[in-house]
């Protein structure tokens, strides 16, 4: 005889799949992020190129004005809002599921322009230094899998360098959990992987894009960021100028700009105890789509 179902113990009472069940819902909320930040910087591109105001393409979609806003913006909206915005301006919406471990698929950097600029910059810098680096780096621990945005490294400094980069930061709690359990899991399986053996320097690195989005979150709970990053901004300065750590385990946070710009004296990015006084290189992540010219054909 089955027993009846409310006798029987919740599964989630076990720490592993307690642990699990977390570990699920904050890779649930960072794809959801992803995919809404990716629907919303559509949106805006396909309206500025048609010349239609965001009152103009609300009254055309039968949508709310700040419904709108709040799509192209990034932020959850019901999915028949995204239909009725994609119909209005007579693009077909189009969703679908992709095995992210078939080379063929479609990865996270290919779907988030501004998430894959930052990245390309990075990786176009530390290969002309020298460095072999990874994109999109896979790796498994137990029940933890996740990818890693950039991985470079030295074997002969046996220097590893980690940098999750974000365009916006929602969820404090899911960002920092994401972020310490990669730093916790990664090093040693790259090192296995690459015949390192351990490495003698870590660094591992959240750098922010440096929008009007992120930059009021830092500051708001710079004793959080505080506590998680505690090393200073060193770490990551040497390996931008080529020269690795010699040992340690370093944990920074920066923000990002993706574009070098014309001007000598631009930098591309800053430590976080530069932030107090700086202005934002780009209003919100929209704004940066365009700006950037990226995910353009």
């Amino acid at each position: 005889m089955f027993e009846p179902v409310e006798h029987l113990q919740d599964p989630t009472s076990y720490p592993e799949a307690d642990r699990a069940d977390r570990l699920r819902n904050q890779r649930v909320g960072q794809e959801l992020a992803r995919i809404v930040a990716t629907l919303g910087a559509a949106i805006h591109e396909e309206r500025r190129r048609r010349h239609i105001s965001l009152r103009g393409i609300a009254r055309l979609a039968r949508v709310g004005l700040g419904t709108a806003h709040a799509a192209e913006a990034g932020k959850v909206c019901a999915l028949e809002t995204y239909i009725r915005l994609a119909d209005a301006l007579r693009l077909k919406a189009e969703f679908e599921l992709t095995d992210p471990r078939r080379r063929d698929s479609p990865t996270p950097r290919a779907v988030d322009p501004v998430h894959a600029a930052m990245g390309e910059a990075q990786a176009s810098h530390l290969r002309a230094l020298g460095f072999e680096f990874g994109l999109d780096e896979p790796f498994q621990h137990y029940h933890f899998a996740g990818r890693a945005d950039l991985v470079a490294w030295s074997v002969e400094r046996k220097a590893l360098l980690h940098i999750e980069n974000k365009t916006r930061i929602p969820d404090l709690q899911d960002c920092f959990g994401s972020f310490n359990s990669k730093r916790t899991y990664l090093g040693d399986e790259l090192a296995a992987r690459l015949g390192v053996g351990r490495w003698r320097s870590e660094t591992h690195v959240m750098a922010a894009l440096w929008s009007g989005e992120t930059l009021p979150v830092l500051r708001a709970h710079a004793a959080s960021f505080a506590s998680v990053f505690p090393q200073p901004v060193d770490a990551f300065e040497t390996w931008w100028r080529g020269v690795p750590p010699d040992s340690g385990r370093h944990r920074v946070v920066v923000v990002f700009d993706p574009a070098k710009g014309t001007r000598k004296d631009r930098r591309q990015w800053l430590g976080a105890i530069e932030l107090p006084g700086v202005r934002p290189r780009y209003r919100d992540y929209a704004e940066a789509v365009s700006l950037l010219k990226v995910g353009r054909t």
